[in-house]
């Protein structure tokens, strides 16, 4: 609901603040008063055309604000933190837009930075412009379909429609990729095949790179320092070592036997001597032992195998020349072997793999046909009431030569989550002309009568939203009966919506729950004489003073207050 409008320095107006009710609201004054500039300075607001000449003359910008109620609409809401804006719960919906003296402007949501565009798009979801130059909302018709089924109240089929269609969308996306995977399977058989039988005979194992290189490393160490051991086990001599100290022992020997023989006794110092040189040879040939004893057991130690080494650098190049062959890694080898074997099966199963998919998409796309019937049953129903309804809203309008149909279009090859057809709404304006889209109606005048019409007939459903809506002169041209009832149908319209109406008709006038005087008046200023246009809320005295005025004209009588009253009731 638009709850404020505050305007500044736009063409006539210095300064107003102009606060909104709810239900109807008549905007009336003289011709050329300005009751235009209000709607002018709405729809900058609203991201409308800015144009330099909107700005007051002597004046550097123009600022248009139009303040709405807290937003609780799904569906506004989302369009809003879509555009990238920021509004709190609860929080009144301001916007601003700001038009320079050169024709610049800025646009502001809740005072954040926005492009006109975005400013555009959430005012065209909270406000309906009809009048003589346009039918905001009405006209497009890709808003019919959503018309047509609010007024339905066919939201349980739309919801089946389409739950079914992210089914079928699902079943022919798996039914695509199988076919897919099995064309590429097939072309690819003989190669796959020959793949397939090189992993298997290679059989390559998680993480077997890893253990391979560290095995590698491992047993290259070993070798070399088992030949270190051996080149020790050399050096110190082996049997031939023993061979020497056996020698040598038994030449000792041999010295110390001679020694006795020429006199020596046991405690002489030869004796003595030579004796200690048979202990200490005696004890090398121990530790010579033990020695050759201790590098033989560290070389077992290393539990080196003649051969291992070559045999798992082999393993190890064979994996990565298979690798480089298959364009992936050692790593990814036996994941490759799986998806192998797997594509291999794809072809050998492929078609009852297919048939399954297949016979899956064909039942979403019964399941679906059958939701989608049932909405578009529901929707021609829908449009056989709204057709009569829209229908019986014109001849009181004088629009009794003018035909309305809703049109409902079949695509072929549809499946969409909003059902199978387009829906739009033709008008015929006289007795013998083929039916065609709305803007085919050439006066402005008669284009807002069936605006209300429309707007009349589609909010006589009490759960379908209905935006805040603006009438321009809907009432141009015609008066007494006709006037009257466009008058019953603003009323009307506006128990569940917010209405505004510019209006020259006393008989429109009367049905406001709220009326503003637009005046127009001339007054002093430092550059001399200026124009400005002000607007008043009248009270019950003076709005019955305003219709006898728009009876009666400048001299009001005392008959027009009499009938202005009838009219007010």
């Amino acid at each position: 609901m638009l709850t404020a409008l505050s305007i500044r320095d736009v063409v006539l107006v210095d300064v107003l603040d102009l606060e909104v009710e709810s239900g109807l609201t008549v905007l009336t004054g003289e011709t050329g008063a300005g009751k235009s500039i209000i709607l002018d300075a709405l729809g900058l607001a609203l991201g409308g055309r800015g144009d330099a000449g909107l700005v007051r003359h002597g004046a550097k910008q123009a600022v248009a604000t139009a303040v709405f109620s807290a937003p609780d609409d799904p569906d506004l809401l989302a369009l809003i933190a879509d555009k990238g804006f920021d509004v709190q719960p609860g929080e009144d919906l301001i916007l601003r837009r700001v038009l320079g003296a050169d024709g610049r402007s800025r646009a502001y949501v809740n005072d954040q930075p926005a492009g006109v565009t975005a400013l555009r798009e959430i005012g065209a979801a909270l406000v309906e412009v009809h009048g003589q130059h346009e039918t905001v909302g009405l006209l497009d018709w890709r808003t019919h379909r959503g018309a047509l089924d609010a007024y339905g109240g066919l939201q349980p089929q739309l919801s089946a429609v389409a739950a079914a269609s992210i089914k079928l969308k699902a079943a022919e996306a798996k039914l695509a990729e199988l076919k897919a995977q099995a064309a590429d399977a097939a072309a690819r058989q003989e190669e796959i095949s020959l793949n397939l039988s090189e992993l298997d005979a290679l059989d390559p194992r998680a993480d077997e790179e890893t253990e391979l290189a560290g095995e590698r490393a491992l047993l290259g160490a070993a070798e070399k320092a088992i030949a270190d051991l051996a080149d020790a086990r050399t050096q110190l001599g082996g049997d031939k070592l023993s061979q020497k100290l056996g020698s040598a022992l038994r030449a000792v020997e041999h010295a110390r036997q001679r020694a006795g023989q020429s006199g020596a006794e046991g405690d002489h110092p030869v004796i003595l001597k030579l004796s200690a040189a048979v202990e200490a040879i005696d004890r090398t040939m121990v530790e010579a032992a033990e020695a050759i004893a201790a590098v033989d057991a560290a070389a077992d130690a290393f539990d080196y195998e003649p051969g291992r080494l070559d045999k798992a650098e082999e393993r190890l190049f064979a994996l990565r020349a298979a690798a480089r062959k298959l364009n992936t890694s050692v790593d990814a080898l036996p994941t490759l072997r799986i998806r192998l074997r797997e594509q291999l099966r794809l072809i050998e199963d492929g078609e009852e793999a297919l048939t399954n998919a297949g016979r899956e998409a064909a039942q979403a796309a019964e399941a679906y046909d059958l939701a989608a019937e049932f909405l578009t049953s529901a929707r021609e129903a829908a449009a056989d009431r709204l057709t009569a309804a829209v229908m019986g809203e014109l001849a009181p309008l004088k629009l009794e030569r003018a035909r309305f149909r809703v049109a409902l279009e079949r695509i072929e090859g549809r499946r969409g989550p909003e059902g199978l057809e387009t829906v739009r709404f033709q008008i015929a304006t006289n007795a013998g002309t083929d039916f065609g889209p709305l803007d085919a109606i050439a006066s402005g005048g008669e284009l807002a009568r069936f605006a209300l019409a429309m707007k009349a007939a589609l909010a006589s459903r009490e759960d379908v939203r209905q935006p805040v809506m603006i009438f321009d002169e809907v009432d141009q041209g015609v008066g007494g009966a006709v006037a009257e009832a466009v008058g019953s149908r603003l009323k009307r319209l506006s128990t569940g919506a917010q209405v505004l109406v510019v209006t020259h008709s006393p008989q429109v006038a009367a049905r406001g729950h709220a009326h503003w005087k637009v005046k127009k008046a001339d007054a002093a200023s430092e550059t001399g004489v200026m124009t400005t246009t002000t607007v008043v809320a009248l009270d019950d005295h003076h709005r019955r003073e305003e219709i006898a005025r728009m009876l009666s004209g400048a001299a009001i009588t005392d008959e027009a207050r009499a009938a202005a009253g009838a009219l007010i009731g």
